[in-house]
């Protein structure tokens, strides 16, 4: 027996399910005929703990529009199920802080931004029920920052236009502006910027224009990233000195290099090789000599 118009309201469409394919007609809807209808569990209850983390989230408030909610997720390629995960985020949020959601998709490429835009329609093509429809950052409408004095009036949008156009074929120049910004500015704020920007750069090769310019342009500055940068050069100098020291000994007795002794020479990236090689050239009459433990 239906014990409340709660019941009613909603139980009617299990006893009669071709009913709401009447009532759509009537409230202007049009859907195809119906083949069947199957009445499914009513239980939305995750059957098991599944796991959904965004990126990043933080709590706006304003001055004169109350609070909101940023979730913040890094795309860097397009995915189908994507969508989905940022449609329950949002209506997770929503329910679980009763503060408005605002979702934030940031990508390094035009392609992935455009995707990610949307917007996704979700619900019947006839009356989608939800709109997904993300704010996008990305190389398409990040400002590219070429000029010090503006990357220096803001250091962070800065570190995000470097990011977001990592792959741009100017990104050098880019690099060099932020470099150069942070020049006079505080070890404070250069520790996350400089670590935030390798992070960012990945194994692109503009990750290596950015070690180079830290080691140059911020000698001055002592970080993890820095001193790493640092130890690898004078690692490679040493690797470079003493490949040098060795074809310069093999030069002065006479020994006659083949091209590819030569280029096993060049190629050795290891010092503690090298200072055997070097050791062995002293009495070495032939390049197997260097190269063969006797």
């Amino acid at each position: 027996m239906v014990s409340s118009p709660h019941e009613a309201m909603h139980r009617i469409f299990q006893e009669y399910p071709n009913l709401f394919s009447r009532l759509s007609e009537v409230l202007g809807i049009s859907l195809p005929p119906p083949v069947s209808a199957t009445i499914l569990p009513t239980d939305l209850t995750e059957p098991r703990p599944l796991e959904r983390r965004v990126d990043t989230l933080l709590r706006i408030d304003t001055e004169s529009d109350g609070a909101f909610l940023l979730a913040v997720e890094s795309q860097g390629k397009k995915d189908p199920d994507k969508p989905a995960s940022w449609a329950y985020y949002l209506s997770f949020l929503y329910t679980k802080y009763r503060t408005p959601p605002l979702l934030l998709v940031v990508c390094q490429d035009r392609a992935t931004a455009e995707w990610a835009a949307g917007p996704v329609l979700i619900g019947h093509r006839s009356w989608p029920s939800l709109t997904l429809r993300p704010l996008v950052a990305g190389p398409h409408n990040i400002p590219v920052i070429r000029d010090v004095a503006e990357a220096r009036k803001d250091l962070a949008l800065a570190t995000l236009s470097a990011i977001t156009h990592a792959g741009d074929p100017d990104i050098g120049a880019i690099l060099k502006t932020l470099s150069a910004a942070l020049r006079d500015a505080p070890e404070g704020i250069v520790e996350p910027i400089v670590e935030l920007t390798a992070q960012g750069l990945g194994n692109r090769p503009a990750a290596e224009q950015w070690r180079n310019l830290v080691a140059v342009d911020l000698s001055f500055y002592t970080s993890p990233l820095s001193e790493e940068i640092r130890d690898e050069g004078r690692a490679e100098g040493r690797v470079e000195g003493r490949a040098e020291s060795l074809l310069t000994v093999l030069e002065l007795r006479g020994v006659h290099l083949t091209p590819e002794a030569r280029e096993r020479i060049d190629a050795c990236r290891d010092a503690e090789t090298l200072r055997t090689w070097l050791t062995r050239a002293m009495t070495a009459d032939s390049p197997e000599d260097v190269f063969t433990e006797k």
